[in-house]
């Protein structure tokens, strides 16, 4: 058996009793480490937690070469810890058709998500969100403008969009850093650069920090720790602009 748990946004008192259930019976536990993290905690807490080892993945263990895992779900029961919900990324997806590929059983345990967070916390409407994108870390002669691409198509719909952020091990883009890159991109790319963004910092936690304003504002903003996302918000209706002028100070 191989179920999918989500853990929540931020800390271990995210996941809900069902989840720790499971994790607490398991045989193993498997902890996805590259598509996003819970701030509030560590693997050592984790572990004490719930009172089982926690293996830590990277993308090549789930994406790669998933054997040991499907080999153990095989035979026993098996918690895959995800951040979040666990279906929001595709490459969970991929492993559970590879699991039911193989016959085995699979299930999932839903938790919180950041898709469903960011709309309570700034107030913009769910069902008016398009296409989401990530912003990656530039590389040496690599500046990807998709993001941008997908903001102006989206706008051109007046639809918001959500920006995730780029993880790289220890490493966590923040939003200030985001919003220039954003604006790079338009530049580059001849596109006019958004009027409006909202920055959100430590959706879960008991003192998340939501902003809007001007690129000025959010690139002065001071956030805090990660983990930070980002909205390009298209057309406010007067209740999305009346939320964020209470909540985000616009």
């Amino acid at each position: 058996m191989l179920m999918f748990v989500g853990l929540g946004l931020y800390d271990l008192g995210d996941i809900s009793v069902k989840g720790l259930e499971y994790v607490r019976n398991a045989d193993a536990v498997y902890l996805e480490s590259y598509t996003s993290r819970l701030m509030g905690t560590d693997v050592s807490a984790m572990e004490a937690f719930f009172g089982k080892e926690v293996r830590v993945l990277g993308r090549e263990d789930v994406e790669g070469d998933p054997r040991e895992i499907l080999e153990r779900a095989a035979i026993g029961r098996v918690a895959f810890l995800t951040g979040g919900d666990p279906m929001v990324s595709t490459t969970h997806a991929d492993l559970r058709m590879r699991a039911a590929a193989a016959g085995i059983e699979t299930s999932i345990i839903h938790a919180s998500s950041i898709s469903s967070a960011v709309s309570g916390l700034s107030g913009l409407q769910n069902y008016r969100f398009g296409k989401s994108c990530s912003v990656p870390f530039p590389a040496k002669g690599w500046f990807p403008t998709a993001p941008i691409e997908t903001v102006a198509a989206n706008l051109a719909q007046n639809l918001h969009t959500l920006v995730y952020l780029d993880i790289q091990k220890d490493h966590y883009m923040r939003i200030p850093e985001a919003v220039a890159l954003l604006e790079e991109m338009a530049e580059k790319r001849g596109i006019e650069p958004p009027v409006l963004y909202v920055g959100i910092a430590r959706a879960g936690s008991e003192s998340p920090v939501v902003a809007a304003g001007t690129a000025e504002r959010l690139k002065e903003t001071e956030f805090g720790a990660p983990l930070h996302i980002l909205v390009v918000p298209a057309d406010l209706h007067p209740m999305e602009r009346e939320y964020l002028e209470i909540f985000a100070g616009l």
